[in-house]
């Protein structure tokens, strides 16, 4: 059977004695998907409780951003002690981000998010429990494999519940991750703040117990709507074989009531899924945007951890000021910055594309790390305003730029088949760069001090680099039609 690769296909259009579009194949299911969702669909929601996801993964990634110094005198940790505390749910989401990418092509993108709600929910309780260093320890790791399992998944969902092009486009929609990353990171920064303000002061070592515990709120949340919202993508079932199973989703969810051709029950399958797949990103077309896609992740990831997760430390030597006045600041910049810079991204990047915002922002991110390694520590009120307003400059371009297109260039350029391992890979060498910097900072920051800065600024260095030498550009193209032409017969 002879399937095109083109969206919109003559077997997609409505019969004479039927209005109904007709499928026969899973390029009819794409086409269809990429046109759009009917107005009251339930698509929209999915992509919500997609998002959900990863807000979840953000807060708990940052939830101990001010929690570190309780649990370190609560439990009479050694910096080492520290150090296997924090870097646990980064051990974990590293593993789980692999076999996460693998199970989502596998199994299907419902199932697994699912299950990784559920880690979510035990984690969050125990940490809040944890009678020691090693249980809380233990239930970071179980915390990780949840976040590493939930990126490729919600990227999944993110890019084959949406349409292909105008507004609200796959790219657009991926690019979603971004400001909600930073909603939920200001979302702990408030957590904090109002606990802050309300805990007796001999209750103040509840208050990391309290913040991480937050986190089985939304994931319980999630896990009690989804019955009623989510399903399947229709586009994966539909690459399994399952036109019938695709038809059902579009009609749920999409609002398209489609039938499928009775000729086009037997649909061949799209590439299957195995752990071999991993090595078909590094073969063909595939390897120069896997290439690029894990330079700007690893950049990314080693710039913006070093700096945004080092912010308080950073805001603190800046203005020598109290705790409070060192969580509004950091506040205030992610939000007014790195949130509203993923938003700008998000609503321009039908337009502009991708590879042009991640140009910008990483430029935006080279002068401001030059910046403030030439400011140096601020001596005086001017410095302190210019070196804060490089901080700004650095959130913003992480917002416009690679901090919403990482996971744009790592979603989007690989068709269904191939997505979750693409995702997978790509967050399991992004997590190692995390792990790394998140180590080196402290350490390289008491050697070099603010010299520190001209060591970050390789990053986005790299990062434009990678870009001007691979111009791949995922916005808009169809890269799940390359999963149709691998069905064209030989």
């Amino acid at each position: 059977m002879s399937v095109s690769i083109a969206p919109e296909r003559a077997s997609a259009r409505p019969a004479a004695s039927d209005p109904r579009p007709v499928i026969k194949s899973a390029a009819d299911v794409s086409g269809l998907v990429n046109r759009g969702a009917a107005i009251g669909s339930d698509a929209r929601v999915v992509v919500a409780i997609a998002l959900g996801g990863i807000f979840l993964d953000a807060y708990d990634l940052g939830a101990l951003a001010f929690g570190m110094k309780d649990i370190a005198r609560e439990f009479s940790l050694t910096p080492t002690g520290s150090g296997f505390v924090a870097s646990a749910i980064t051990f974990g989401a590293i593993i789980g981000a692999f076999l996460g990418g693998y199970l989502t092509d596998k199994i299907g993108r419902y199932r697994v998010f699912m299950a990784d709600m559920f880690f979510f929910v035990v984690a969050a309780i125990a940490c809040a429990l944890a009678p020691n260093a090693w249980v809380l320890g233990g239930a970071r790791f179980v915390m990780g494999l949840g976040v590493g399992i939930d990126l490729p998944v919600a990227m999944a969902f993110l890019a084959e519940f949406s349409r292909l092009q105008g507004r609200g486009n796959k790219a657009a929609r991926v690019a979603m991750w971004c400001p909600v990353w930073y909603a939920a990171i200001s979302v702990s920064y408030l957590l904090v703040l109002g606990l802050y303000a309300v805990l007796p002061e001999h209750n103040a070592g509840w208050l990391w117990r309290l913040i991480l515990g937050f986190g089985a709120v939304p994931a319980i949340a999630i896990i009690a709507i989804r019955s009623r919202y989510m399903s399947e993508s229709p586009v994966w079932a539909a690459n399994q074989g399952d036109l019938k199973g695709a038809a059902a989703i579009l009609k749920r969810s999409y609002g398209i009531d489609a039938r499928v051709d009775e000729t086009a029950v037997a649909a061949p399958k799209a590439r299957g899924a195995t752990w071999s797949n991993y090595g078909a990103l590094l073969r063909g077309v595939y390897l120069r945007r896997t290439v690029l896609a894990t330079v700007i992740a690893i950049a990314s990831s080693f710039a913006y951890n070093a700096v945004a997760f080092g912010l308080p430390v950073i805001i603190s030597s800046f203005l020598a000021q109290s705790m409070l006045t060192t969580i509004l600041a950091s506040l205030a910049l992610n939000l007014c910055f790195a949130f509203a810079g993923g938003l700008f991204s998000v609503r321009t990047v039908p337009k502009y594309g991708a590879w042009k915002l991640s140009v910008v922002g990483y430029a935006f991110q080279l002068t401001a790390l030059i910046g403030l390694a030439i400011v140096g520590k601020p001596s005086t009120g001017a410095e302190v305003v210019i070196a804060i307003a490089f901080l700004a400059a650095f959130l913003l371009g992480q917002g416009v730029g690679p901090g919403s297109h990482s996971m744009t260039f790592a979603s989007l350029s690989y068709p269904t088949s191939l997505r979750g391992v693409g995702v997978g890979f790509n967050q399991t060498l992004m997590r190692a760069s995390s792990t790394v910097s998140l180590f080196l900072f402290p350490v390289l920051s008491a050697a070099l001090g603010t010299k520190v800065f001209w060591i970050i600024a390789v990053a986005p260095l790299a990062g434009l680099v990678a870009l001007l030498a691979v111009r791949w550009e995922p916005s808009g193209y169809d890269v799940d039609a390359e999963d149709f032409a691998a069905q064209q017969p030989r």
